[in-house]
């Protein structure tokens, strides 16, 4: 095969990654965008991410200018309230719960939800409107050659690419970050998630809300409505051995646990959805460039799913770099708007890694008597106005 040229070759095509894609595109730019897995975007399709992602409105601005966010707005369940119950007493009941309302900050929700399966149906259908964006589902990025002026890259289909720019959304096992030589640190928590669809009789209002006890939140996150129900995704972590257990029992005994842990917030939870294992660490890239290169999203940093924090940041990333793209087009690439994107995002995104850590370890906690300091915790900071708004707008990454 021949070798092609493009202004911007994305390897990876999850949801960050197709976002990139779309939005550099919509700026003019030729895109090529790899995965070596085809994009599953059918609800109850084998393999299906019941994951759900919220937007934070800070997000919007870039799902705008990739031509997506009016193509998901419809599909959309605005987060009005974030609730975070402490139920860390003797039995598994709420005993503090304290409200986080998006109105005392703004007249927008906090964000809005959407399952991540969902999102790559529409994202998909983004990239095939747009004639200067390639979508290579089945193929992914072998190996990269990084020069001052261009990157190569094979692919496994067997093309040569030339590329101003290659962005790195292609996980946190990250073929091209390897290939160029940046390490990580990553921690380990020995925890892992539980991801799947639910309905209940008890309508969500709009509120997400997490579950303190042991082992990690449960976290209830809206969805729209499905077959006339309300409907929540969970993200429940708790240690491995224990999610393997859950993963496991059937569904009356698993529906029984769930139930348990959800404290009945919003009555009898139904299992609508398979349920998905995910790993939870925390991980940061050493630095989040190299020659023509810029990573963004779980190939730069993965953190546990707490906060609507993760993808949010990557789409941060991906703001700052198409910024500096637009800004000066012919220098797409070059070795002086890395260094800006670099300065941009890598101090804000170890401090954000921390805080979330921070969270995390609190939420593992066992011991009584550090459950109890945590909901002291709790309490004192939601007392404050001021504290509580500036934490509220900390999470939306504004000042």
């Amino acid at each position: 095969m021949g070798r092609s040229k493009v202004d911007v070759l994305v390897s990876g095509g999850g949801v960050a990654g197709l976002t990139a894609a779309a939005a550099f595109a919509s700026a003019g730019f030729s895109v090529i965008c790899t995965d070596p897995a085809p994009p599953v975007t059918d609800r109850d399709a084998e393999g299906a991410d019941h994951r759900s992602t919220a937007f934070l409105h800070p997000s919007i601005p870039v799902l705008q200018a990739a031509g997506l966010w009016a193509r998901l707005a419809p599909h959309a369940a605005p987060l009005q309230i974030m609730r975070i119950i402490d139920a860390g007493g003797p039995t598994p009941e709420p005993r503090i719960i304290k409200d986080f309302d998006a109105a005392e900050i703004s007249d927008q929700p906090f964000g809005w939800n959407l399952p991540n399966w969902l999102l790559r149906r529409e994202m998909v259908a983004r990239l095939a409107e747009l004639p200067n964006v390639s979508f290579l589902p089945g193929t992914a990025t072998r190996r990269v050659t990084l020069r001052e002026t261009e990157a190569l890259a094979s692919l496994s289909d067997g093309q040569q690419i030339t590329a101003r720019l290659i962005v790195a959304a292609d996980g946190r096992n990250s073929t091209v970050r390897q290939q160029a030589g940046i390490s990580v640190k990553t921690t380990r928590y020995g925890q892992k998630a539980l991801a799947f669809a639910t309905t209940h009789p008890i309508a969500h209002g709009n509120i997400s809300t997490e579950i303190h006890r042991s082992g990690g939140p449960f976290t209830l996150v809206p969805l729209p409505d499905f077959e006339g129900q309300p409907s929540s995704a969970i993200v429940w972590m708790e240690t491995g051995p224990e999610v393997a257990r859950l993963a496991a029992l059937p569904v009356g005994e698993f529906e029984a646990a769930m139930n348990e842990r959800s404290c009945g917030i919003l009555g009898p939870l139904t299992l609508r959805s398979a349920r998905t294992v995910w790993p939870i660490i925390t991980q940061v890239a050493e630095r989040m460039t190299a020659a023509r290169v810029a990573l963004i999203a779980e190939a730069a940093h993965v953190m546990p799913p707490i906060g609507a924090q993760g993808l949010n940041m990557s789409l941060a990333d991906l703001s700052a770099l198409l910024e500096l793209a637009v800004a000066s087009p012919a220098t797409l690439g070059d070795a002086a708007m890395l260094a800006a994107f670099e300065r941009k995002r890598h101090l804000e995104i170890k401090a954000r890694l921390a805080g979330i850590d921070l969270l995390n370890r609190s939420s593992m906690l066992h011991e009584p008597f550090l459950r109890d300091l945590r909901a002291g915790a709790l309490n004192a900071l939601y007392s404050l106005a001021p504290v509580r708004k500036t934490l509220m707008k900390a999470g939306l990454g504004v000042r």
